[in-house]
Order: C-alpha cells, then sequence, then structure tokens
C-alpha cells in the first residue's frame, strides 16, 4: 500500500444512497467493506463522516433556525452517522472506536489525538464525530484538522464523482478531469472541492488532498494502492 495512514472524509449525503435522506444499509455495507479490506491491508484509517443526509446548519438558518443552533443540530448529525458505520464495521469483525469532539460519554470517547493514536497503532478504525466542535465549521474542516493532529499523509474525500474536473461534468460535456492540481491552480482557477477554511489547513500544514468515487466498489483499495483513481491535490 502507498499509504499507512489516511483520513477518510465521507459524505453525509453518499449515506443516504438513491433515498437521498437518513441512512442506506447498502451504502452502509459498501463503505464497511472498501474499510475492511483496507484495514486487513494494513492501512491505519481515521474517518470524519458529514450529517448532511440528516440536518445541515445552513440550511437551518434558511428555515428559521439560529446559525449556531444549526450548527450544532449538524454535529449531533455527524454522531449519528459515526455510530452508525461503528457498527456495520464491528458487525464484520473490525475493531472501531467512536471519538467525539463534544463530551457525551457513553456514546463516544472525548477526542484527543493521544487517544486517536493509541486506538490507530492498536489496529482500531477512528471515526470522529461532531466536526471541530464550534459552529461555523464544516465537516470539511473538521476532517482537514483531524488529519493534521492524527498526521496522516492524506485527506482521502470520498464523493459521488470520480475527481476534479475544469467545470460541472454533468452541465459541461466537454469538462476535463485533472489527475493532478496544485493548490494554487485550485484557488485561482476558483475550483471547489471544500471550502476555503478546510482547503487552506491542508495547505499550510502540507497534507495532499485525493477526491475520489468512494460509490465505486473498490475504488479505495485502489486509490490506496497509487493508483490513479481521482484527483490529487499537492502543494
Amino acid at each position: 500500500m502507498k499509504y499507512k495512514r489516511i483520513l477518510l472524509k465521507l459524505s453525509g449525503e453518499s449515506l443516504a444512497g438513491e433515498s437521498q435522506r437518513g441512512l442506506s444499509t447498502e451504502v452502509l455495507d459498501s463503505y464497511a467493506q472498501q474499510i475492511k479490506s483496507a484495514v486487513e491491508s494494513g492501512v491505519q484509517i481515521g474517518i470524519v463522516i458529514g450529517g448532511g443526509n440528516i440536518f445541515r446548519g445552513l440550511q437551518g438558518v434558511g428555515r428559521g433556525f439560529d446559525r449556531v443552533k444549526g450548527d450544532q443540530m449538524g454535529m449531533l448529525a455527524t454522531i449519528i452517522n459515526s455510530l452508525a458505520l461503528h457498527s456495520h464495521l464491528e458487525s464484520i469483525g473490525v475493531p472501531t472506536k467512536v471519538l467525539t469532539s463534544i463530551r457525551m460519554e457513553p456514546i463516544g470517547e472525548y477526542f484527543s489525538k493521544a487517544k486517536a493514536l493509541e486506538y490507530l497503532e492498536a489496529g482500531y478504525v477512528v471515526i470522529i464525530g461532531g466536526g471541530t466542535s464550534n459552529p461555523y465549521f464544516s465537516t470539511d474542516s473538521a476532517s482537514a484538522l483531524r488529519g493534521i493532529e492524527i498526521e496522516a499523509e492524506v485527506l482521502l474525500k470520498g464523493t459521488r464523482v470520480d475527481g476534479i474536473y475544469t467545470a460541472d461534468p454533468e452541465k459541461d460535456p466537454t469538462a476535463t478531469k485533472f489527475e493532478d492540481i496544485t493548490f494554487d491552480e485550485v484557488y485561482s482557477r476558483g475550483l471547489k472541492i471544500m471550502d476555503l477554511t478546510a482547503f487552506t489547513l491542508c495547505k499550510e500544514n502540507n497534507l495532499p488532498i485525493i477526491v475520489f468515487d468512494m460509490d465505486t466498489e473498490g475504488n479505495l483499495a485502489r486509490v490506496l494502492a497509487g493508483e490513479n483513481n481521482g484527483t490529487l491535490v499537492h502543494n
């Protein structure tokens, strides 16, 4: 395997599958099996999951929720998703720990870098829920922060598309895919990969990002093996 330790960012919306809301057993099973294969190959995996399939803070603002309360509801949504993936991983024999950025024992242990590293070294998949625990920060920012903290070699952003394109490939048939691209070029082209806070954290701390399609079985293994199966963003 090309990478020894990764931070895997999963989309909350992807967990909903075709229903677009809630949790899809089929998607959770697929993700769990791919993660199991990666663990068996010797890769240490930290995971951050979004909460958009349940509640997204910014959407709540448009429906009359206070922004801080909305973001806190979104943080709780990420923990629900973390528990769902934890359950599926444990059911197929993958030792997993849920750490939370907000104190809520016994649902999960309170996150610290030392505890996360201890579990990773012991062979556990470590799912970190609750975002950064602060409002106004996305789960993209949380994944960048946790990736840096656990000293991951790469941040893998698992999405429903197979990389970064010059334009939206669904709207522009002439859009072409980047095999790799620098952080600076992403800035200059105005490409939307993550929010700027997350993106800048990765750039300043030299944490490369690979955007890839997590919904196709086997893609995670291909990326971990070093195959050119997405778009690499680097300094």
